[in-house]
């Protein structure tokens, strides 16, 4: 049997929260969206591409957002130090170029994985916390947090046009 994107049930959106549990909220939406958007689909849909020469494709999009979430959370804010999912140096769109559908099931659950490792990373750090990821640039966890929900928002807009083109579905 083959392995289909599973369903999920977006997380209602807070409307009226602390910052802190308002951020948490909507990036929680967000991610569930992006896995709305694959909900149903087999391996071989999720790495249909958008349009020559685009390699855009939803499981390119879940391993994208799988290394943006650690790359932020954990490698640059906590300073782990631990590579990229998909991403080399000499391999810098391997999240997208490397998309294979044989993998779908296990990307998904390293992106959910990836998920919970982030949330638990900084649960208990502060909003002000803040992080030097090059000289002369210093932010703060809650810039993270911003920078996610618009990361998300803008990759859910593709990832909605790629799913209508895979079988016209559409949806918020």
């Amino acid at each position: 049997m083959t392995w289909i994107a599973p369903p999920v049930e977006r997380r209602e959106l807070p409307t009226v929260a602390a910052e802190r549990a308002m951020l948490q909220g909507w990036l929680d939406f967000h991610r569930d969206t992006l896995l709305a958007k694959c909900a149903g689909l087999t391996p071989a849909q999720l790495v249909e591409a958008s349009a020559s020469p685009s390699d855009l494709t939803l499981l390119g999009l879940v391993r994208h957002m799988a290394d943006v979430e650690r790359t932020w959370f954990r490698v640059r804010f906590l300073g782990q130090r631990i590579g990229g999912l998909y991403f080399t140096e000499d391999n810098p769109d391997g999240d997208f170029h490397d998309a294979d559908p044989a993998g779908a099931e296990r990307d998904f659950a390293a992106f959910r994985a990836e998920i919970e490792a982030c949330d638990k990373a900084v649960a208990d750090r502060g909003l002000d916390e803040t992080f030097t990821p090059r000289p002369g640039r210093t932010l703060n966890l809650r810039w993270i947090y911003v920078h996610m929900v618009e990361e998300y928002a803008r990759h859910n807009g593709h990832a909605d046009l790629l799913r209508e083109r895979i079988d016209g579905v559409t949806g918020n």
